[in-house]
């Protein structure tokens, strides 16, 4: 298996709010339903005051279909609140040993 990152840019919060208000409870259930794939995930912001502007996963599967599949079945994804996305294999450094997730 590898391990992907994925850094999401999320639309302005005028075209997001709704989107997150109305259908966060769908985007957290499919997350859920992933979770042996997507081993965490969350929203970005710039700071702690301000609003989202995007989001990160990591992800683990064996090659990008399957990752972009994930990405792009995510109701977030759907229904037009991800303006992109970036998605890129992680290697970790040697000197951390283990990760778990």
């Amino acid at each position: 298996m590898a391990r992907w990152v994925v850094i999401f840019e999320d639309h302005p919060r005028e075209i997001g709010d709704p989107i997150r208000k109305n259908h966060n409870q769908a985007h957290f259930d499919y997350l859920a339903e992933h979770s042996d794939r997507v081993l965490i995930g969350g929203g970005l912001r710039p700071s702690p005051e301000e609003w989202y502007c995007g989001g990160l996963w990591v992800i683990e599967v064996e090659k990008r279909d399957e990752a972009v599949a994930l990405i792009e079945n995510d109701p977030y994804f759907t229904l037009g609140l991800r303006k992109s996305y970036r998605l890129m294999i992680w290697g970790k450094a040697p000197n951390y040993g283990p990760v778990t997730l």
